[in-house]
This record gives C-alpha cells, sequence and structure tokens, in this order.
C-alpha cells in the first residue's frame, strides 16, 4: 500500500499543520510581476478549504489581490517541524457577521477602532492545492537522518511530504 493519504486525510493533516502555526507569510504578485510576502496572523483554523485574515482595505496587498487574485500562503510550523505551501485565490470578502465572529481583541494593535475601523476588510484565501512537509520526529533525529545519509549516499528521508488538491465551488 502507499503510503501518500486520501485526500480527506491529507487535508486534515494540513489542517492540523496550519492550526498550530498560526503565522504564515502571504505572498502576492504586484503588477510589474515581482512577487511580495508579509507576515499574516490566520484568523480561522478550522481549514475548510478558506483561510480568513483582517486587512486594511486601502493597504497594497488588498490592491495586488485586486489585481490578481493568485496568492500563495506559506506556514512554518516549529512545534511540529513541519511546513505547508497552500496555493490558491485571494478576494475581499467583508461580512460584519464573519468579522465579528473572528475578532480577536489583539487586532486592536493594527486596528485601534475594532471592528469600527473604517478601512477594516477580510481577506479570504480560498485553497486550490496545497504541499506539506512534516518531520514528526524532530528535529534532532531528522538531522542525524541527514548525517547517516551523507555517510552512506542513500537519500535521507524527510518524513511525510504530500500534495493535497481542494474543490473548487462557485463563490
Amino acid at each position: 500500500m502507499s503510503d501518500q493519504k486520501t485526500d480527506a486525510d491529507a487535508r486534515s493533516k494540513v489542517t492540523e499543520l496550519i492550526r498550530d502555526a498560526r503565522i504564515c507569510m502571504l505572498t502576492t504578485m504586484t503588477t510589474d510581476g515581482r512577487h511580495v510576502s508579509r507576515p499574516m496572523g490566520l484568523q480561522e483554523a478550522e481549514f475548510d478549504g478558506d483561510l480568513w485574515f483582517f486587512a486594511d482595505a486601502d493597504s497594497d496587498k488588498v490592491r495586488q489581490i485586486e489585481a490578481n487574485p493568485q496568492v500563495n500562503v506559506a506556514f512554518a510550523n516549529q512545534k511540529n517541524n513541519a511546513w505547508v505551501s497552500i496555493s490558491g485565490t485571494a478576494e475581499q470578502a467583508y461580512e460584519r457577521a464573519k468579522a465579528e465572529q473572528l475578532w480577536n481583541p489583539l487586532m486592536k494593535a493594527w486596528f485601534p477602532d475594532g471592528l469600527e475601523t473604517p478601512s477594516l476588510t477580510l481577506l479570504r484565501v480560498h485553497a486550490t492545492s496545497a504541499e506539506y512537509w512534516d518531520s514528526p520526529n524532530g528535529k534532532v533525529v531528522t538531522l542525524l537522518g541527514f548525517a547517516k545519509a551523507a555517510l552512506t549516499g542513500d537519500r535521507p528521508s524527510a518524513g511525510d511530504n504530500q500534495e493535497v488538491t481542494f474543490p473548487t465551488d462557485a463563490r
């Protein structure tokens, strides 16, 4: 039997890995074709294919998403020694009820007027695919595996790596 998980299992693994990471790098593309990444705090970790972020509607990232909605969201999960890269389509999707559901008082550091901040918006990233790398044995075991591979000439086991696709829907 293959080591590859079913899509449902792999999606669950992606959820597990991003839940602990919470901070990610959101990459957009400028109008002149450069990729730009910036740290963002994930607002919802019950991952159903959508990631939610608070943003300033007047920000460069929002303008870049309006011009080219294809984005990448990358997570590094220090706790689990794992990484997740999610490709998808982003859009402004502000709904007051959703903002209230996702709001965290720590967000006042960026939005001092809270939910009443005039330029407050939500970004929704709908995942189309993801890839994860999980080294559940920890850093020491992984490094020992690399050292062994260097000595034997065998390729090291980097842990679990899988690509995942997500269903598309009519938004």
